[in-house]
This record gives C-alpha cells, structure tokens and sequence, in this order.
C-alpha cells in the first residue's frame, strides 16, 4: 500500500475507541498508582463521544475527520488527556490538509505535527514518564522505515513497536511532569498510563492499515 486514505484512518479512529474501552479498567489502574486514577473512563468517554460523532459517516477530507475527532475530545474529556489527545488529533488534521489520502512521507509529517502539539501543550521531554516516551521513538521509528524503503504498512507497525517498548520503557522512570511527579521516587515501578494508551493509538493505526492491504 502505497497511501492511506480517509476511510483507513476513520478505521484508525474506530479502532482506537474500541481498544481504550476494552482496555478501560487497565488505564485506570495504572492511573490510580501513580494519578487520578481517571485516565481510562476519561480516554473511554472520549473517544465514545467520537463515535457518535462520526456514526453519521466520517468526514470526506483527512483534515476535517481528524479536527473532528481531536475537538470531540477537547470538550469531552476531562483531566489532561482531552486537551493533550484532542491536540494531537487537531495538528495532524491541520498538517494533512484537505486531501483525501495520505502517502508514508505525508503520514509521517501529520503524527510528527501532532507530537509537536502535545509538547508545545504538555512542555514534555524524553524521561519525563508520559505519553511523549512512547510517542517520540514511534514518530522516530516511522521516519526511518520509510528513509529505509518501507511501506506505509510496515512503517506504521515499526513505530508501534516503538511505541510498546517506550511505554515499556516509562516502568522504572521517577515522573517529572503531571500529578505522578509529585510522589518522586514512589512513581518509578509503574508503566505511565499515558504512554500505555499511546502504545494503544500507534497499534490500532497499524491495524488499520493492515486491514486495508
């Protein structure tokens, strides 16, 4: 596969809310160790708002479908996940512009728009034990799939990988940023709830696209 078009990535979206609500009760667990314990009704409410959102059928352009979703989320969601997710869904969609497909390089530069946005909203940086530790290295990870060669398919799956073993990665990490930040040393020894769902919304789009193949 060469692109990726609206319907794969509404596919994404579909997939993403699926898997953050089957998988609610683990995001909270991890939160409550370590924060407000609200992460996964948080990324579950919001992204059922989504849905419903989109159950008319999805936008016809990638930058619509994707503002859509990240002001869904903005105003449903609760706790810093709305505002962090909402702005990274609504940089990719100002990034990829009124086109109705995406190419590998396209793709690529939309996620890297939209962990642009959650730095310049969250100031995270690599070792801060958030979403930022799994969603660099997957941005990263893509980059060099594609300078390598890969296909879109393959690409995407690189940067999920990279996604897991950076939420992997936040396990022994003391938080800096966010409410976990305020038990220091007590943080290190759970996964950061953000990453974990960020791992979720890397692996759902690579689902996605294999779909489609």
């Amino acid at each position: 596969m060469a692109a990726v078009d609206t319907a794969v990535l509404a596919d994404w979206v579909s997939r993403f809310g699926t898997a953050v609500t089957e998988k609610r009760d683990w995001l909270t667990e991890l939160d409550s160790a370590i924060g407000d314990a609200d992460h996964g009704a948080n990324m579950a409410r919001g992204m059922s708002a989504v849905g419903e959102k989109l159950a008319g059928g999805a936008p016809g352009t990638i930058d619509e479908l994707l503002k859509t979703v990240g002001m869904t989320l903005v105003s449903s969601v609760g706790g810093a996940s709305g505002p962090l997710y909402g702005t990274f869904f609504l940089r990719m969609g100002m990034a990829a512009g009124a086109v109705s497909e995406l190419d590998g390089p396209a793709l690529a530069t939309a996620l890297r728009a939209g962990l642009d946005g959650i730095v310049a909203r969250g100031k995270a940086e690599a070792g801060d034990k958030t979403m930022f530790d799994a969603m660099a290295p997957a941005v990263d990870a893509m980059d060099a799939a594609l300078a390598e060669g890969s296909t879109v398919a393959d690409a995407v799956t690189a940067a999920a990988d990279a996604a897991e073993k950076g939420r992997d990665a936040t396990l022994p990490l003391v938080a800096r940023k966010g409410r976990a930040s305020y038990l220091g040393e007590r943080s290190a020894g759970h996964l950061d709830p953000g990453a974990a769902s960020t791992a979720i919304l890397f692996d759902t789009l690579a689902a996605a696209v294999a779909g489609s193949a």
